[in-house]
């Protein structure tokens, strides 16, 4: 495998400036006259000194000694000196070879870095194509790897990456290129032959089962799953347009690699052409988002909460929708994931919130609000302080608000959602738990977690009906609520025979369209204040357009 930058290969030209480098002409010189001198005069003082010493004559001339121990002095220093820059060469040679690896690869993995892997996936790609093959380029990103840093640190994400560079090596075929490509991004190119890309899938699925296992970071056992986007080099062949060098292929295959993120993550895709398409909206769809927040694109619609027994209305869950003056009504099952992962989600919840609010302050004081907040939300130590000055800027009683923690959020980290909770219930907020039935949680967490309320899940209420298994989980859910003395409320009330199958439970309370669609804050306060169920006259117009959605929600996420 090619971990090592391939511009060593194209080096010689360097190298033989080394050799020239090597060589001090003055320092040679010095050692080459002095040897001549010193066999010239070693003839003449040498005779003489031996004459001398066996009594057959006079002693060598005085000048002629010292010329010879002077040869001899020139010589060593001659040689001294071109043993010292011998030493220097090397030096300096081990320096260059060093800054031009650190320049050319990832110091952390050895990895090729973002330069030097376009570089060698280049002069593979013109290789393949001459020997009719062709390049696969694998971009892999680890799944929640922020995560990981912000709840344990930067040293535990280092040991994760080093844990998963040794993953990839052990995965990948011994010619493979493999590079390090951003934080928790790494890239590997491939050859194989074009009409065989069942090789490169194999590779591909390697990868994702050996990067899901569990690492052992020291202190903290870490488990995050990787998503990967394949491209290839002959795709010019299948009819696609992006140019199938270096760049375009990391362009490829992170659009697929995104691809696999939206539909579940912890899998692989290669890329097709509808996917770039898919891209661009998506890239419209958050530079609207930027722009929408601070335009006040976001508003609040609200669904009715029901007190099944009395039919009697207990207050609103509040749902983000954005009116967009390009794309019109969008539903929050589209713009919230993204919203999260480019990281406005804290932003445009603060902003829908704040407007809720106000539009609920003016409600009768015996309807509450319910927000349902976002995972990556809670991961905001900052949460509770940010909520808590909302309410102080917007007046508005706490004991009125209900925040909505979907059980999912239970295995992000328990002790953080725990820390949450406590700190808003001693403000007098409720905390619900949401979408009770479809994250795993235990029992024992439950217990554990001062939640004061259980949402039942609207995929098992709506299908209680015709649906024996969801009967049964909401039979189970609403027993354990007695049992643990939670109230219940059921989501997804759309028809008379579901609210039937429910009413047996006693005191719940549910939501849904049989109760009506989730409406504008103008058309909520117009049928409250017509009810005489309003606390002061309107003075302005607050959020919405007043006009009724015309197409069923999904199930939205109120806070955007």
């Amino acid at each position: 495998m090619d971990r090592h930058p391939a511009g060593a290969e194209h080096n010689d030209g360097r190298l033989i400036d080394h050799e020239d480098a090597d060589r001090d002409v003055i320092a040679i010189c010095i050692v080459a006259a002095a040897i001549i001198l010193f066999v010239g005069i070693g003839g003449t003082v040498g005779p003489e000194v031996l004459n001398s010493f066996l009594g057959r004559g006079k002693g060598p001339d005085s000048a002629l000694v010292g010329a010879f121990l002077l040869n001899i002095a020139l010589i060593i220093f001659g040689w001294s000196r071109y043993r010292e820059l011998a030493e220097e060469v090397t030096l300096r040679r081990q320096a260059e070879q060093q800054a031009r690896m650190l320049a050319e690869t990832d110091p952390m993995t050895g990895f090729f870095n973002r330069r030097s892997f376009d570089d060698a996936v280049n002069a593979r790609i013109a290789k393949a194509a001459e020997e009719g093959s062709a390049v696969a380029l694998l971009m892999i990103d680890l799944d929640n790897f922020k995560q990981v840093n912000d709840y344990n640190g930067h040293q535990t994400g280092d040991i994760l990456l080093r844990a998963c560079a040794t993953r990839i090596s052990g995965c990948v075929p011994g010619d493979a290129i493999v590079g390090r490509i951003g934080g928790d991004e790494f890239a590997v190119a491939v050859t194989f032959k074009s009409d065989l890309p069942a090789l490169v899938e194999r590779v591909a699925s390697r990868l994702v089962d050996r990067i899901a296992q569990p690492t052992d970071c020291g202190n903290v056992v870490v488990d995050v799953t990787a998503s990967i986007g394949i491209a290839r080099s002959d795709i010019s062949k299948l009819g696609g347009t992006i140019k199938g060098d270096a760049r375009g292929l990391l362009e490829m295959a992170d659009i697929a690699m995104y691809h696999a993120k939206r539909q579940g993550r912890n899998s692989y895709y290669w890329f097709e052409g509808p996917m770039a398409d898919e891209m661009r909206f998506r890239c419209e769809i958050e530079a609207g988002i930027r722009l929408g927040i601070p335009r006040g694109e976001f508003v609040p619609y609200y669904e009715q909460q029901i007190d099944l027994q009395t039919g009697e209305l207990t207050g609103y869950e509040m749902l983000a929708r954005w009116e967009s003056p390009d794309f019109g009504l969008i539903m929050p099952d589209i713009f919230i994931p993204i919203a999260e992962d480019i990281g406005a989600i804290g932003d445009l919840s603060e902003c829908v919130i704040s407007q809720a609010l106000d539009d609920a302050r003016d409600w009768d004081p015996a309807l509450s609000l319910a927000v349902n907040v976002s995972p990556v939300q809670l991961r905001d130590p900052w949460f509770a302080q940010k909520l808590l000055r909302l309410l102080t800027e917007k007046r508005f009683p706490p004991h009125r608000l209900e925040i909505e923690i979907t059980e999912s959020c239970l295995h992000d980290n328990v002790v953080q959602v725990r820390s949450l909770i406590t700190s808003l219930k001693n403000q007098g907020i409720t905390v619900s738990l949401d979408d009770f039935g479809t994250g795993y949680s235990s029992l024992a967490q439950l217990r554990s977690l001062p939640f004061d309320r259980i949402k039942i899940d609207r995929s098992f209420v709506s299908s209680i009906v015709e649906n024996k298994d969801s009967a049964a989980i909401v039979h189970s859910i609403a027993m354990l609520g007695q049992g643990l003395k939670l109230p219940i409320t059921a989501e997804g009330i759309e028809t008379s025979e579901v609210l039937e199958h429910l009413l047996p439970y006693g005191p719940l309370k549910g939501q849904g369209y049989l109760y009506g669609r989730p409406q504008p804050a103008t058309v909520v306060r117009d049928w409250l204040e017509s009810k005489g169920r309003v606390t002061r006259p309107r003075q302005s117009e607050t959020g919405g357009h007043g006009r009724e959605e015309t197409m069923p929600p999904q199930r939205a996420v109120s806070n955007g």
